[in-house]
């Protein structure tokens, strides 16, 4: 793991810089690895610092995931992009949107998150449904593209999407935790044969 440079607690470190090892905490140790205290001295901060600039344990949370899904966005806005057909462009889509493997960080936050957010405000809930919303409409814009080009069947694009991330979201929260039978590569093959079965079957 690349750990963030040490500083002195007078020279409080960038917010990008504190979520950055963050995230690294949770890739190398899990969420019971990262407490307050623990991240505090990979940056160089007292957990009372950390505190006045995050409030509360959720607020990091939610502000680590947020970061992580900037760099996710950047990353399928470039692979929405590239040129080839629509299929090969979702293919792409669903392979970044699965979790990588077991304990994959970016979903063992996001299950996280999740799990505190029956207790959230209403303006956490907004920023987490602006994650969720952005993949969305990428994956909307996506497949109406593939229905005008004619390589999709003319399913309604809003409906689909919303049940393609269900079907996602489920299978990664198995390749996250771990259920047998359920590894990346096996899901990978589920989903596209869903596709198969559901999106371009029929289409010439």
């Amino acid at each position: 793991m690349t750990r963030a440079p040490r500083r002195g607690h007078h020279a409080a470190p960038p917010r990008e810089d504190v979520l950055a090892a963050a995230m690294a905490t949770v890739a190398e140790r899990g969420l019971d690895g990262l407490t307050m205290a623990g991240l505090g001295r990979e940056v160089g901060m007292s957990s009372g610092h950390l505190l006045y600039y995050f409030r509360t344990k959720d607020e990091l949370l939610l502000q680590t995931l947020e970061w992580s899904e900037r760099h996710l966005g950047a990353e399928r806005g470039a692979l929405l992009a590239r040129p080839g057909t629509a299929r090969e462009r979702l293919d792409a889509y669903i392979g970044l949107y699965l979790p990588a493997g077991h304990r994959d960080p970016h979903w063992t936050l996001w299950l996280e998150v999740w799990g505190r957010s029956q207790n959230a405000d209403d303006t956490a809930r907004s920023r987490q449904a602006a994650i969720e919303g952005a993949w969305h409409r990428d994956l909307v814009a996506l497949l109406a593209e593939g229905i005008s080009r004619g390589e999709f069947r003319p399913v309604d694009a809003d409906r689909f999407a919303a049940r393609l991330r269900a079907l996602l979201d489920g299978f990664s929260v198995h390749v996250t935790v771990g259920i047998p039978g359920t590894g990346r590569d096996q899901v990978l093959a589920q989903a596209a044969e869903f596709l198969d079965e559901t999106l371009t079957r029929g289409v010439h």
